[in-house]
């Protein structure tokens, strides 16, 4: 394993372009009420808690620059709970967009924005885009989320609307954080969306179309899904599998070269 804390590095380490091969990984994420049962920082321990799992698996020829994580993203869903810490959508991005210039300046071409929080995906897509357009560096937008096949591993209705707070995180905080995770306080925190696709075709309230929400649209508690269905061992496949991805994405992307003459991608 080659990586490196991005603030552990002098500024001579990185001088004269001497990562210019390595993948930077800028890991963002968000500190946000998650119900009664799991911490504030839920997003942001999983993020780091997978990524360092990924970390791991990365073969040693290729070397990795971790920045340090970004904790608090934008959560307004959120922030009628207490606890919920969120910044302007346009502070985030300009905060993004500052840490990918330096990035560039460093002479390192490939940097990997991995998200652990569902509600800042558009932002990481504009980040990504701007970056590119900016200065042609080669941006992997990766959120945690998306990385496992949750329609193999949930059943169908936790899978369609455990959104927050759920057996998925509730399972993952407790192979990766167990302390942190008050079990007596998981429930099953069923979704209004559940009633609302009930009564209607094609509208829901998130999915293939969607609602702007607020937490409390679809539960009381902030939260929705069977987090009492959760256990350690799920958590732990779920890691396993999502930092087995990860690792094999940030593999191919230091393998990857775009050409923009011929806009076709391929393998170094």
């Amino acid at each position: 394993m080659t990586w490196y804390a991005w603030e552990k590095l002098t500024t001579t380490d990185l001088a004269d372009g001497a990562f210019a091969g390595a993948v930077a990984i800028l890991p963002v994420a968000a500190i946000e009420q998650h119900g009664p049962h799991l911490p504030l920082g839920t997003d942001a321990i999983l993020t780091e808690g997978i990524l360092q799992a990924a970390l791991t698996r990365v073969p040693d020829e290729i070397s990795v620059l971790r920045l340090p994580t970004q904790r608090i993203g934008v959560s307004v869903e959120h922030s009628n709970f207490p606890g919920t810490l969120s910044l302007p959508a346009e502070v985030v991005i300009a905060q993004w967009m500052a840490i990918g210039r330096a990035v560039a300046r460093a002479e390192i071409k490939k940097l990997v924005i991995l998200n652990g929080h569902g509600g800042q995906t558009g932002l990481v897509d504009v980040v990504a885009t701007q970056l590119r357009a900016e200065h042609g560096l080669i941006v992997l937008r990766a959120t945690t989320f998306r990385l496992m096949e949750l329609g193999e591993v949930l059943e169908a209705r936790e899978a369609r609307f455990g959104l927050h707070g759920g057996e998925l995180e509730t399972a993952l905080m407790m192979a990766i954080a167990p302390g942190l995770v008050r079990r007596d306080a998981m429930e099953d925190f069923r979704s209004t969306d559940e009633g609302i696709t009930e009564r209607f075709s094609l509208l829901e309230a998130e999915g293939a179309v969607g609602l702007g929400w607020m937490a409390e649209d679809l539960n009381p508690r902030g939260v929705t899904g069977n987090a009492a269905a959760a256990t350690p061992e799920f958590g732990r496949a779920v890691l396993e599998a999502t930092a087995e991805r990860l690792a094999t994405l940030i593999t191919e992307l230091h393998g990857f070269e775009w050409d923009p003459a011929s806009r076709r991608g391929g393998m170094a």
